[in-house]
Order: structure tokens, then sequence, then C-alpha cells
């Protein structure tokens, strides 16, 4: 639909969101924003440091910055790029022991409502067929999966903050946005366009107040600039510019903006498909946007989710959760391919029915990248009731958590005589006939068992004579 002189919209046929409580927690949100306020200012002057110590220490292939005005960003390098090469030697992770993501007080995105926004002026390089739509199509499929754990969203999920909300896979589609405004002059001379950061975040901010957009922590920009249009943070005497550039550093990054009562949340991704150091050159999809995705825009949502205003989650080196799987070893980076795609491109994500290959996120509940949330095994937190015969029979009712069908119970080493699935926080057991005294009780599934502990534990009673 058409939404001013300034540029159009066109709305996606993308499952909607729930517009209404996206209002509600935008709200809450905000005014725990306020509280916050003083706490993010103190942590981006540590980020000045944190910066230089993932440039020299991190294992992982990103970088935190911390520019002129106050602003941050946190940046995926491409390849080969001088602070890929810096970041080659992970001193702060030993073999074996990666470092986990630290939670540094600020708040994660509770939902997602993403607009894919296109800048191309009349008379601007054009973009290859199929790129707009293959990115349009990709936000539709991520919205139709939400709540699942099908593919890397679900691993964002286990990441809160000191406000009580999660970052809950609750994506949606906004619609794609066509800006037509002229770009203008040139502020870094790295490409014939050339556009500083501050140049995309006066368009953003312009274009979004015009059209009355939201600005709250459940709404994300990702700009998308043609082919040939490439962005500098600043113009220096050695900028760092986008892969497609004179002087090449990063990929795609993500940022924020404040505005009075509220914030932008965006990302900026430069068109990278066909760009050595950010596109693989795999596209099982069959569609020129894999090589924005491959080259940022996968990583830079899940880090713009869990860590949206940069100060939430990332490790002691100042990685977030892209950066610690973004390695360049196809082992670490993807995970195990699930398949051949028909025009015999490798897979590992398949998102409602398409297939894609794009990097794992990292999880602080096994310490390792996933390709999706790998489930926990589960826990028993209460038995009711805790005694019963040594003859067995006693029905008893398990509470915990990460229970499903076909679960096993035992009673110490013997297994129960039935089980009952009522829910994944509940479940139920025949105790078997036992010795008397008293064992632990445990529940197994496909991703485990639960820990032994004497505070779950079962007595069996000698029989009354």
């Amino acid at each position: 639909m058409s939404i001013g002189k300034r540029g159009t919209m066109e709305r996606a046929s993308a499952r909607p969101g729930s517009r209404a409580s996206d209002e509600q927690r935008a709200g809450a949100t905000e005014r725990r924003r306020g509280a916050r306020r003083a706490a993010s200012r103190s942590t981006l002057v540590v980020l000045t440091a944190l910066s230089l110590l993932a440039m020299m220490n991190a294992g992982a292939s990103a970088v935190v910055v911390h520019l002129s005005h106050g602003r941050a960003a946190g940046y995926e390098p491409l390849y080969g790029s001088p602070a890929q090469s810096l970041l080659a030697a992970p001193a702060a992770e030993p073999a074996g022991k990666p470092l986990a993501l630290l939670y540094h007080g600020g708040p994660v995105m509770p939902s997602n409502t993403n607009y894919a926004f296109y800048w191309a002026p009349a008379g601007s390089p054009a973009y290859a067929t199929g790129y707009q739509a293959g990115i349009d199509l990709y936000f539709e499929r991520l919205a139709h999966d939400s709540g699942g754990n099908q593919n890397t969203d679900s691993v964002s999920t286990q990441y809160g903050d000191s406000g009580g909300e999660f970052a809950a896979y609750s994506s949606h589609f906004g619609g794609a946005i066509i800006d037509t405004d002229k770009y203008p002059a040139n502020g870094c001379h790295a490409a014939t366009i050339c556009l500083t950061d501050e140049q995309l975040r006066a368009e953003l901010t312009s274009y979004i107040a015009a059209h009355k957009l939201p600005t709250d922590l459940q709404h994300e920009y990702f700009m998308l600039t043609p082919p040939g249009v490439e962005s500098c943070f600043e113009e220096a005497a050695s900028p760092e510019c986008s892969a497609g550039s004179s002087s090449p550093v990063y990929c795609a990054y993500h940022s924020f903006i404040s505005v009075k009562g509220g914030v932008i949340i965006y990302a900026d991704d430069p068109y990278t498909t066909e760009v050595a150091g950010c596109d693989s050159g795999e596209h099982p999809s069959e569609s020129p946007a894999e090589g924005t995705l491959q080259g940022g825009l996968s990583h830079e949502h899940n880090e713009s989710i869990t860590d949206p205003e940069i100060d939430a989650w990332f490790d002691a080196g100042g990685a977030e959760i892209g950066d610690k799987c973004r390695t360049g070893e196809p082992a670490s980076e993807y995970g195990p391919y699930l398949g051949t795609a028909p025009d015999g491109a490798p897979y590992n994500q398949i998102v409602d029915g398409g297939l894609y290959l794009y990097q794992q996120e990292f999880s602080n509940q096994t310490l390792s990248c996933q390709q999706r949330l790998a489930p926990a095994a589960p826990t028993v937190s209460k038995l009711s009731p805790k005694k019963g015969p040594a003859t067995g029979g006693t029905t008893v009712t398990i509470t915990g958590t990460g229970f499903e069908h076909g679960a096993k119970v035992k009673f110490g080493t013997v297994e129960a005589k039935e089980v009952t699935f009522v829910s994944t926080e509940s479940m139920t057991a025949v105790s078997p006939e036992e010795t008397p005294g008293k064992v632990e009780v445990t529940v197994t599934t496909a991703h485990g068992s639960s820990e032994p502990s004497p505070k779950r534990s079962f007595t069996f009673k000698k029989a009354k004579k």
C-alpha cells in the first residue's frame, strides 16, 4: 500500500503479528529502558575497551566498535579482512572450553516484526532478479515457523533480560519498504556511491518519522541497498567499510538509534551476493538473496534479538551470539549438512519448507554452536508421594521439565511398571517392587537423563506384619 510521497510500503502476505500485544509490550519495555539508560551509557564506555579485547583475543569473527557521538555497532568482518586476521588466535577461549555469553544488564527483543528496507532511488543500480522477492520470502517463512525450534531463531530464546523478557521466537514480517529518496552526496569515498552510518541513520530516522512507523524493541529495520552502494562507519584516513568497497572490513552490522519515546533497531545489510568473504556461493534456495542471508542478515538478526542496544549478551571478548559461530570452518559455522538441494548445494536449515545454508548461533546451554535449539535433558523437581510399599504399585506424580511421550522412569536401577505422559512438566509412574530403602528417581528421554539427587528420592517401606 502507498504510504506517502517519500516511498511506498508493500505489505507481504505473511502471517500478521499480534499488533495489540506488541503495543502493550512496547509501553512496559520502554519504561524499563528508561531505568536502564544510565547503565547503558556506562556500558558503552566499557565497550570501547571490549572492542580492543575482541580484536586481540576473541575466537569469534566480529568486533564491537564505539563510534563518534556515542554510537556503538556490532559488525561481522568478511573473511580475510584485517579484523578477521586479528581474530584468528582465540586466546580468550582455550581449546574445548568456549566462553559463555554473559549478561550485561540491557534489554532483549521479546518479539520481532521485521521490515525489509530497500533504499533504491530512481537511477540507482538494480538488484539481481529475484533478490528482493527472495529476501521477502525468507522473512515470511521465518514468521510461518515462529514459535518452533526448526531453525537458528530458536537458539536465541534461551537469553533473557532483567525485565523478565526473553528473546522469544516470535517473528513477524512487517512488509517491504521501498524508499525512493535520493542518496545524499557521498559521506565517504570508498565506492562510487558511499554512505556513512550517520547518513544511513539520518535517512532511516526521517523515513520512519514521516510514515509514523514503530520505534520500539519489537520492530527492526534491515537496510538493503543495491549492488555498488557501499557504506563506511565514518569517513576517516583508514575507514572501515562494507565488503564491496575499496576498504573492505565488514559484511554487515547492527546498531540502534535512540529517538523520542523509543528506539530504532536496525541492521545495515549491503548487497553481498557473489562478494568474496561474505557469500559462500552455495545457494540451496536458488535465490540471489542467499548471498545476503549468509553475508550478515541471519547473523545480525539474531544478534539484534539478543543484544539490540549492544549492552545485553556478549562474552568476555566482546563476541555476540552470532560472532562465536562465524568461524569460516564449515563444521563449526554450519554444523552437519541436512542434505543436498536440487541444484547440488548443501543446506543446514529448513524454514517453512525452504532450504537454506547459513551460520549457526551460539548456545549457552551446550557451550557450542547450534543449528536449532537442542532440547535439554529432563529435570525432576518434585515427587508426590515420596513413600510407598516395597511391593510396589504406588502411583507417583513427577513434576519437572523436558518430559515427553516415551520417557522412561527409574526408581534407583529398576524401571517403573507404568509411565503416563501428562505434559512437558508432569507425568506419573507406578513404582516397581523393590527392597526397602531410599532410591533416587530419574527420568530419561531421547535428550538425556535427569540428574539424580537425594532430594528427589522415593522410600520403599517394609510391609507391615
